[in-house]
């Protein structure tokens, strides 16, 4: 039997892919033959995720891009069909966090963190399904686990990575009859480069992958190739009847309560 988690000639967008989840989702693509499409705003970073997919033996686009941007999101697609002819993936995995409660959080954090991590998700897809009905295709939306569970301190993140869940859900529903399959991935504690963006210093970063010791049932943070291996199975062929789901990647993080 052929190997159902085989991307070979899938071509797949990528946002975000840069560094961190996005970056090694398109490498872990580009193992299984997938043609990538990568986008980020860090030509520099981008770059390097292209000399590494390459390496792997796949053909890659680079669209520099900002999500928030919708001439950029519109341009992102058409140049992925003029390129490839078609688009079988779409990975929206681009996110940001900022810290901040119900009182300290500015309505212009709000708009930020919405615009990136919910509403770019929302032009995307309407963009893409045109193209993803044609191939049969699959979305896979990097959430988190605090789009599951509440978390004190990061109000507009976790509010929109509960949309974001909502989103996969329902957009789940109204395009099963097209045969596009849609899920999200819900990834704990990821070492990557967004919390220190989103303003931790090297030192509390530090103390705050230790205290994932206690806060994950797995007794630790983890890893990016982690959550791009569960991106890869429900984008491949392997997860063909599996759609609407929300996956927690987290070392059991999202069962855990305070003791």
């Amino acid at each position: 039997m052929s190997n159902p988690l085989n991307l070979h000639g899938k071509v797949a967008v990528i946002t975000g892919s840069s560094s961190g989840i996005g970056q090694t989702t398109a490498i872990a693509f580009a193992k299984l033959g997938a043609k990538v499409v990568i986008s980020g705003r860090n030509v520099a970073k981008l770059e390097e995720t292209r000399q590494h997919a390459e390496k792997a033996g796949a053909k890659v686009l680079v669209v520099e891009g900002d999500v928030t941007k919708e001439e950029d999101n519109v341009a992102l697609i058409n140049k992925t069909i003029e390129h490839f002819g078609q688009l079988d993936i779409l990975v929206n995995n681009a996110g940001i966090i900022k810290t901040g409660s119900i009182e300290t959080a500015t309505m212009a954090d709000f708009d930020l963190v919405m615009n990136v991590n919910l509403r770019s998700v929302f032009h995307l897809t309407q963009l893409a399904v045109p193209h993803l009905t044609k191939t049969k295709g699959a979305i896979v939306n990097v959430s988190t686990v605090a789009g599951l569970r509440s978390f004190p301190n990061v109000l507009c993140y976790c509010v929109s990575k509960a949309g974001l869940d909502q989103l996969t859900r329902c957009v789940a529903l109204e395009l099963a009859d097209k045969g596009i399959r849609v899920n999200a991935v819900n990834p704990g504690v990821v070492e990557t480069e967004i919390h220190k963006r989103g303003g931790m210093s090297e030192e509390q970063y530090k103390q705050f992958l230790e205290h994932c010791k206690t806060t994950h049932a797995l007794g630790r943070h983890g890893q990016p190739e982690e959550v791009a291996n569960t991106i890869t199975f429900l984008a491949s062929d392997a997860a063909s009847f599996i759609t609407g789901v929300s996956i927690p990647v987290d070392g059991g993080r999202h069962a855990m309560c305070p003791r």
